[in-house]
């Protein structure tokens, strides 16, 4: 996969990945292989895992991954795979065990540590090691309230990673760090099935060339999106709320209770900040927006996204509804054209691609990450 050759094109261009960027499968496998599986992949919300024995299973690239937390209430996470015949080890999506993960099929039995501790006839088995043949660990790391893997024998740095893609974005990392995320509390999730290739779902994040087009609501609040030049064109730039916005709602109406941690300079501002692979964090003065990307198939995304707010307005039973349409809105309208988008990555006339406008030249980086992602772990 190459970017097409732009010596064709005016200065005010620059070209795209090729249409089959967005719909080879063997492309997808290798990007499955050699980004999602090599890279720190968000993958659950410390709240989902908050005792001992609760657990969810997600899918990672190719593998599904069991993660759970210790009777120390450390984070643990595991290829899902039982070590006898390969059978997985937990079938749902999510749940709590009492005291170990036991396999459906010959009933060898996991601590939270993934140590064998059980099996029909182990006794008869000395020579069996219990940590050797104990569940395939999967590194693990929890920031900003998720719980974060890498597949990676060796990970790669999360600071060089996670979050320089944060300080680059914000030009520190203390500015997400004013949000206490990880203090916040759910206040709606909504799960989206995009019928789309993740590169085109993060393309549409970080431009807003589309925006006076498709949101119509977003640009009422946020006036200079309409202009065609995202947040995350200029470093450190949060977009301003405009001058008779009240609050990030749906008509613009009074918000939720400020975050203490956010600065005078943050107030009536909106942040977007992508950390790659799969990852969208918004900012805004009263709650927080945390997209998570779960790309199955060249052409089918799911999307998790999280509404997070100060406990005590979770506890308090205030309506979330305006704050939480705002954004369900702009998801819907963004995952809708991304579908129009992938319809056309088989055709003839976008066999190489199509172009960038100004606004869009910083895509080209993102274009360019993948290609070298790719080269780097070939």
């Amino acid at each position: 996969m190459t970017v097409t050759d732009n010596k064709t094109l005016p200065q005010s261009l620059l070209p795209t990945l090729p249409g089959s960027a967005y719909s080879d499968p063997e492309l997808f496998a290798q990007e499955q292989a050699h980004i999602f599986e090599q890279m720190w992949f968000c993958a659950v919300s410390s709240a989902d895992i908050a005792k001992p024995g609760a657990f969810r299973t997600v899918q990672v690239g190719r593998e599904s991954i069991l993660i759970t937390r210790s009777r120390r209430g450390e984070p643990r996470a595991f290829f899902n795979i039982c070590r006898h015949r390969g059978a997985k080890l937990c079938t749902e999506e999510s749940g709590e065990a009492k005291r170990s993960f036991q396999c459906p099929y010959h009933a060898w039995t996991y601590d939270f540590e993934g140590k064998l501790i059980a099996a029909p006839n182990l006794t008869k088995m000395p020579d069996v090691d219990r940590t050797e043949y104990g569940l395939r660990k999967v590194h693990v790391r929890e920031w900003l309230g998720y719980v974060w893997v890498c597949l990676a024998d060796e990970p790669p740095s999360f600071e060089d990673t996670v979050i320089s893609d944060v300080r680059n974005r914000l030009g520190d990392v203390e500015a997400v760090e004013h949000y206490g995320v990880e203090n916040l509390e759910l206040g709606k999730r909504i799960t989206y099935d995009v019928k789309a290739n993740w590169k085109l779902i993060i393309e549409n994040f970080l431009e807003c060339y589309h925006c006076a087009t498709i949101h119509p609501e977003l640009t009422e609040v946020l006036p200079e999106f309409a202009d065609g030049f995202a947040a995350q064109y200029f470093v450190g730039h949060g977009a301003l709320f405009g001058e008779e916005v009240k609050g990030f709602t749906v008509d613009g109406s009074e918000g939720l209770d400020r975050i203490p941690g956010v600065s005078e300079e943050q107030d009536r501002r909106y942040y977007a900040v992508t950390v790659r692979p799969q990852v969208f964090i918004n900012l805004v003065p009263d709650h927080v927006i945390i997209h998570r990307m779960f790309p199955l198939a060249p052409d089918h995304t799911i999307v998790e996204c999280d509404w997070l707010y100060l406990p005590e307005v979770i506890a308090s039973g205030k309506d979330l509804s305006k704050s939480v349409e705002l954004f369900h809105r702009v998801n819907q309208q963004d995952f809708d054209a991304c579908e129009r988008c992938q319809a056309a990555t088989n055709s003839r006339v976008y066999a190489e691609g199509g172009v960038l406008v100004p606004s869009e030249h910083h895509l080209a980086e993102f274009h360019n990450w993948v290609l070298s992602s790719l080269t780097r772990n070939p």
